[in-house]
C-alpha cells in the first residue's frame, strides 16, 4: 500500500490557531405585514425576482457553507435564491459572481432549518468584497417573514 502527502505539507497555513480565522457571519431578510423589506430604502413589498443585497462579505473570505433559519415564515409557495456579486460590479474570471452559490429555491413559506444545498459548487475565495444577495423568486410577499442567514468561512485576509 502506497502512501501519499501533499506538497507543503508541513508548511500550509490551515489557520484557526489560537486566535482563530473561522468565522461566521450574520445577515438577516426581514419583511413587515405588509411584505416590505425591513431596514431598507424599499418602500413597496418585495416582488417576485426582486433582489435585496444583505450585506457584504469581505474580500478574502473563504466561504465554507451557509446555514438559513426562517422564523417567521414568508408568503405561501414564497422561495429564494441566495448567492453573491462582487460591490464593484465586476465579475471575476478565477471566482465567478454566483447567484445561486448558496440556494437555487430555498423555501421561506415554512420556519426551519436549512444548509446550504446547492451541491454544484466547491469553496471559493473571495478576490474581492462582495453583496450576500437574495432574489425573492417566487411570490410577491404580503405578510411579515424573516429569515436569517449564518455564512460560515474562513477569513484568510486580502488576497
Amino acid at each position: 500500500m502506497a502512501t501519499y502527502a501533499k506538497k507543503y505539507i508541513d508548511s500550509a497555513r490551515t489557520y484557526g490557531g489560537p486566535q482563530g480565522n473561522a468565522s461566521r457571519l450574520r445577515f438577516k431578510l426581514e419583511t413587515t405585514a405588509a411584505g416590505v423589506v425591513s431596514d431598507s430604502n424599499a418602500t413597496v413589498a418585495l416582488a417576485a425576482t426582486d433582489k435585496v443585497k444583505l450585506g457584504v462579505l469581505p474580500a478574502g473570505m473563504t466561504i465554507m457553507d451557509c446555514l438559513g433559519i426562517v422564523s417567521d415564515a414568508f408568503t405561501a409557495t414564497s422561495t429564494l435564491t441566495l448567492g453573491f456579486e462582487y460591490v464593484d460590479g465586476v465579475d471575476d474570471a478565477n471566482v465567478p459572481q454566483d447567484a445561486d452559490y448558496f440556494y437555487a429555491a430555498l423555501a421561506i413559506n415554512a420556519q426551519g432549518r436549512t444548509r446550504a444545498n446547492n451541491l454544484a459548487v466547491t469553496p471559493v475565495t473571495l478576490p474581492k468584497a462582495a453583496y450576500l444577495v437574495a432574489v425573492n423568486n417566487t411570490a410577491t410577499q404580503a405578510e411579515a417573514g424573516r429569515v436569517d442567514f449564518i455564512i460560515e468561512g474562513i477569513l484568510t485576509g486580502n488576497p
